[in-house]
């Protein structure tokens, strides 16, 4: 497989389509969605194009692939952003019209169980670009987060390098969207320390795979990952999500990984702040910092034992936590641990 080609971008005043090929929350949640599409139009002159299932729950996953193949196949619709995340996007992927995203590549913007589509994309040859969330990043409650907006404006808008930067606050406790009084409250946040650096002191270079890493087992266990000869020497991108895995759940799905031959074919590895905190799992400040170096401790453990040479940054603000940086799935990166500097290109 060639490496993938960056789509077209679009321009402010552009269509957009705003899809939910997982799950129809814009219809549990609209005060949240319209938030996220106000902020769409005004914050980013975009004019959002939604879709029969975008606001439906428990769309037939044929209808939702249908939807998705639509946006693609419009010649008026110049990006494509997912509203949200959920858990059965890999019953939709098979029923998308691949002849049709080929002829036509846009960016497609999402994270989560969107790991299943930008995965499918990559697959075809297709940048995409791991997060922007119309629920979550632009229906952030109180204002948004200017590291989420100006990244995310230089990825849907510009072309050239990007440096990633550490943010200086953090949050994974959202507010709750049953309650619409909550959209003017400002969430929990805490200091942030930067990122943490391991292994050699090199400068690595490539191009990203990888994403939520769950939904990564879900796509090896029905064989949607491409080949290890195709996959290797990509840069691994990787997060964990609201369903807060153990520690020692996360250390057998990188070893699975590392089985498969995949692991040791990553140079350098990009590890999403650890989201702990839930609803269900209110955790304190201190339970938060145990899980999360936990689960660095599991990652490490893993990478030592299949790619000890692998560079890896822990803590960087691209999956489940607030704020959130987008990165180029499938797209350049360069990865310095010399001068600790993050850049991709968009």
């Amino acid at each position: 497989m060639t490496s993938p080609t960056y789509p077209p971008k679009p321009r402010p005043g552009d269509r957009v389509a705003v899809v939910s090929p997982s799950a129809g929350l814009p219809g549990l949640f609209p005060h949240v969605y319209e938030l996220g599409l106000r902020r769409l139009r005004e914050e980013f002159g975009l004019e959002p194009v939604e879709y029969p299932t975008t606001r439906v729950m428990g769309a037939d996953p044929r209808d939702r692939a249908r939807d998705l193949t639509a946006a693609f196949a419009d010649p008026t619709i110049t990006a494509v952003l997912a509203t949200v995340g959920g858990e059965d996007l890999i019953t939709v992927t098979p029923h998308l019209d691949d002849a049709v995203l080929r002829a036509n590549p846009k960016p497609y913007f999402g994270y989560s169980d969107n790991t299943n589509v930008l995965n499918h994309l990559h697959r075809l040859g297709i940048v995409a670009y791991h997060g922007g969330s119309v629920l979550v990043h632009l229906g952030r409650p109180g204002k948004p987060h200017p590291l989420t907006f100006d990244s995310l404006r230089a990825a849907l808008f510009t072309s050239g390098w990007y440096d990633l930067t550490p943010a200086t606050e953090w949050g994974d406790q959202p507010n709750d969207w049953r309650d619409p009084a909550t959209l003017a409250d400002e969430p929990v946040m805490f200091p942030g320390a930067g990122w943490s650096w391991a292994g050699p002191q090199r400068v690595v270079e490539g191009r990203t795979w990888g994403g939520n890493l769950e939904v990564l087992n879900w796509l090896l266990a029905a064989d949607r990952v491409a080949p290890v000869d195709q996959l290797a020497g990509s840069v691994f991108v990787t997060e964990t999500s609201e369903e807060l895995p153990s520690a020692t759940e996360v250390y057998r799905i990188l070893r699975n990984l590392g089985e498969r031959g995949l692991l040791g074919t990553f140079p350098a590895a990009l590890i999403g702040r650890a989201k702990a905190w839930e609803f269900h799992r209110p955790h304190t400040l201190d339970q938060r910092r145990e899980y999360a170096e936990a689960q660095r401790a599991a990652v490490t453990r893993a990478f030592a034992e299949y790619a000890p040479d692998a560079v890896l940054v822990f803590d960087v603000d691209l999956g489940h936590t607030d704020p959130q940086l987008i990165v180029p799935y499938g797209g350049e990166i360069r990865i310095d641990a010399v001068a600790r500097r993050i850049s991709v290109r968009y």
